[in-house]
C-alpha cells in the first residue's frame, strides 16, 4: 500500500497549478474590483463579471479557502490584503503579473517535457518564437510584461540599504525596462542623474514611467544592443534580472560590454536570485526552472555568478540578501 503522506504530497503538488489558475480567473474576471465596488454576493458578483452564478460560487469557495477573499456569497465577500494586490490600477498591483503567468507562461510550462529534453525554452516550443521576439512584436505584450515585472519589484527598496549611493553622480540601468529600479535609486538620491539603456521599442515605456516617477530633466534614455555597447563613464551600473535570461556565453559577452564601459572605480550592481548550493530555499529553484520555460535562461549559484563575472573581468565584492529570496551582488573591476 502506498504511503498516505507521500500520496497526499503528490496530490498537493499536482493540484498546485489549479490554485494559480483560479487566481488568474479572479484577475481575468475582475473579481477583486467588483467586490471593492460593492458586488458582494454570488448573484451580484456573477452579474458584474458576466459569469455563471454557480461557477462563481464554486470559484469563490476555493478563493476564500485560499484566503484571497474573506466572507461568503450569502452574507457578503470581503476584500483582503491579497485581493487588494489584484486590483487593476492599484498601487503595486500584481494583476498583470498574474495575467502573464496565467496566460503566456502557463502555456510555456505546458511544454516542460520538450523543453527539458532539448534544453531550450518552453515558450519557444509553445509559441514558435522566443520570449524576447514575442515581447517586441506583440503590441500589448511588452507593456504587460513590464507591468508584471514592476509588480514583483518589492525588493528594490532593499537595494538602497544594501549599497551606499552616497557620492554617486551617474547611474546607468542596463536593459532597465520601465526604469523602476533606476527611479527607486533616483527618488532616494536627488543628486543622481540616471541613464536608462534598453532596446529602442522599450524607451517610450521607460520615458513615461520616469517622467511620472522622478520628473523630466533628471534622466536620459538611450537605445541599443546590450551585447555591443552601453553608455560609458558612470559611477554605478545596474543589471536587474537580466543575466537570468541568458546562457553563460551571452552573460560573459554582456558583462564584458559593461566592463569596457566602466571606469575602474565604478561598481556593477546585479539583482538576481542566487541558488543555495544546499537546496535550502525552494523559490530560487522554482524560478530557475521557470526561466528555462520562459526564455531558456537560468538562475545560478554563487560560484556560477563568480565564474561569469570573472570571465568578463569582474570580481564579486559582496552579496546582500533582499526580499523574496533575491540577492544583490556587488561586482568590482578585477
Amino acid at each position: 500500500m502506498a504511503d498516505r503522506s507521500a500520496a497526499r504530497r503528490v496530490v498537493d503538488i499536482v493540484t498546485g497549478a489549479w490554485q494559480s489558475q483560479a487566481l488568474y480567473a479572479a484577475v481575468a474576471l475582475g473579481l477583486a474590483d467588483h467586490i471593492a465596488a460593492g458586488h458582494l454576493t454570488d448573484e451580484k458578483l456573477a452579474a458584474a463579471a458576466g459569469a455563471d452564478e454557480d461557477a462563481i460560487t464554486r470559484l469563490m469557495r476555493l478563493l476564500t479557502a485560499m484566503e484571497v477573499f474573506g466572507g461568503n456569497g450569502r452574507d457578503g465577500y470581503r476584500p483582503t490584503a491579497v485581493s487588494e494586490c489584484l486590483r487593476e490600477g492599484a498601487d503595486q498591483s500584481m494583476s498583470d503579473m498574474v495575467r502573464i503567468y496565467g496566460e503566456e507562461f502557463h502555456r510555456a510550462w505546458g511544454s516542460v517535457v520538450p523543453a527539458v529534453r532539448s534544453g531550450t525554452s518552453g515558450f519557444a516550443h509553445a509559441f514558435g518564437t522566443t520570449l524576447h521576439a514575442y515581447l517586441r512584436d506583440e503590441p500589448s505584450a511588452g507593456p504587460k510584461f513590464q507591468r508584471a515585472m514592476n509588480a514583483g519589484n518589492v525588493f528594490f527598496p532593499d537595494v538602497l540599504d544594501a549599497f551606499d549611493f552616497g557620492g554617486v553622480r551617474t547611474v546607468v540601468d542596463v536593459a532597465g525596462g520601465s526604469g523602476s529600479l533606476l527611479a527607486t535609486v533616483m527618488r532616494a538620491h536627488p543628486g543622481v542623474h540616471g541613464v536608462l539603456f534598453d532596446q529602442p521599442h522599450m524607451l517610450p515605456i521607460a520615458a513615461r514611467y520616469l517622467d511620472e516617477a522622478v520628473g523630466p530633466g533628471r534622466y536620459a534614455t538611450r537605445g541599443g544592443d546590450i551585447f555591443h555597447e552601453v553608455p560609458g563613464g558612470a559611477d554605478v551600473y545596474l543589471l536587474s534580472r537580466v543575466l537570468q535570461d541568458w546562457d553563460d556565453e551571452h552573460c560573459v559577452r554582456l558583462l564584458s560590454t559593461v566592463r569596457r564601459a566602466m571606469p575602474d572605480a565604478s561598481r556593477l550592481l546585479i539583482v538576481e536570485r542566487v541558488i543555495p548550493e544546499d537546496g535550502s530555499h525552494l523559490l530560487p529553484l522554482l524560478w530557475d526552472l521557470h526561466l528555462l520555460m520562459a526564455a531558456g535562461g537560468r538562475e545560478r549559484t554563487g560560484p556560477g555568478y563568480a565564474a561569469v563575472l570573472g570571465a568578463a573581468g569582474f570580481r564579486t565584492e559582496s552579496v546582500h540578501p533582499l526580499a523574496l529570496e533575491t540577492s544583490l551582488l556587488v561586482a568590482a573591476p578585477a
